[in-house]
């Protein structure tokens, strides 16, 4: 450990559907933090929700990490910043957190939970805050506050899973809303995760019960068929927009299968769009990255539609990938911010927040 360097921790893994891309995203952040500065402290969470501190990159590789023996906890007692280790014979180390770098997508990590306990702590850490987490999770919250500063995006019907009781009721409300075929997604599953699409009622049926395996909120939307779009926001109160790049999904919607699985899908950096819209997908991702109070980073979604060229908001992603296949990195490094200034950034940002 280089006792001059300031303590960098990096939390990875999760209780959520997406554990193995963050051990993924995390790997890259890691190989990207400066050693000159910061000494990584490696923190894992398993899918059962321990804490383990992860010894070097090899035990990362090789899942052995989750056998490990060694506990850590951070401290919430306001004031002071501690991550204790607890070794396996009991005898334990306080370290003391100069950041957080919370690689964790879906839930318990880039909800709002985690960045609750942080707070508490007081301790810097790399994203969006609390708030900010909870709402973009939330894909009907999110379509909530972005239907108030008017732009355009799918039509919806929000489900509880309680409701499903009544399966001929809540069948028959969605019908009256919208057409099929229709997207059915976990409101808060990351990923892709339990998303599918219902041509009929019988398809509607079985994707709202596996969206309810996923979620206690259900979100229902009408089809836009078009193009998938994407865009990197960067900063805090004057936040910038990166270039858009293009999703070209193996399979009939990006899938988490089409996403990590298929090496037949593509991300094109700088595709073709028509006059205009790129600038406008990029003013969009801007302000819906303001109206829901983000900061740190983002990546938001939008459809292009294949018909009229119209531009349809899709999600956003508060802790997006950092895989090798990721596009926020790629689009930051199109705009000449390699990895490496690009996790410095992001942990400036945390400092400054902070330091605010």
């Amino acid at each position: 450990m280089n006792l001059a360097s300031k303590n960098i921790v990096v939390i990875m893994g999760g209780k959520s559907s997406e554990h193995e891309v963050s051990l993924v995203s995390a790997r890259t952040v890691i190989e990207n933090i400066d050693t000159d500065i910061y000494n990584i402290i490696m923190i894992g969470i398993t899918k059962d929700g321990q804490w383990k501190l992860i010894d070097s990159l090899n035990h990362l590789e090789d899942g052995s990490w989750v056998k490990g023996h060694t506990s850590a906890y951070i401290c919430p007692d306001t004031g002071k910043g501690e991550l204790l280790l607890v070794r396996e014979d009991g005898k334990t180390e306080k370290l003391v957190v100069d950041v957080v770098f919370p690689v964790l997508h879906g839930m318990n990590g880039e909800d709002g939970t985690l960045q609750g306990l942080l707070e508490l702590a007081r301790i810097p850490y790399v994203g969006c805050g609390v708030l900010a987490s909870a709402c973009s999770m939330d894909k009907f919250y999110t379509k909530i506050i972005v239907d108030s500063i008017g732009i355009r995006q799918a039509k919806f019907v929000g489900v509880r899973r309680e409701e499903l009781s009544d399966m001929d009721t809540v069948i028959a409300g969605i019908e009256k809303a919208l057409p099929y075929p229709l997207f059915v997604k976990p409101s808060k599953a990351g990923s892709s995760q339990g998303v599918s699409k219902a041509e009929n009622r019988e398809e509607l049926v079985a994707a709202l019960d596996l969206a309810a395996k996923h979620d206690t909120k259900i979100l229902v939307e009408e089809t836009i068929v078009g193009r998938e779009l994407e865009c990197g926001v960067l900063g805090m109160s004057e936040p910038k927009a990166s270039g858009v790049g293009e999703i070209l999904a193996a399979d009939e919607f990006y899938s988490y299968d089409a996403k990590y699985n298929n090496e037949d899908s593509r991300t094109v950096i700088d595709p073709e769009l028509p006059e205009g819209k790129e600038e406008e997908i990029r003013r969009d991702a801007v302000a819906i990255f303001k109206a829901l109070d983000c900061s740190g980073l983002s990546r938001v979604d939008f459809f292009l539609t294949k018909d009229t060229n119209e531009v349809v908001f899709n999600e956003i992603n508060t802790l997006p990938g950092f895989t090798a296949i990721s596009m926020y990195p790629m689009l930051w490094e199109a705009k000449g911010l390699n990895k490496k200034v690009l996790v410095q950034k992001l942990i400036d940002l945390a400092m400054k927040r902070y330091d605010g």
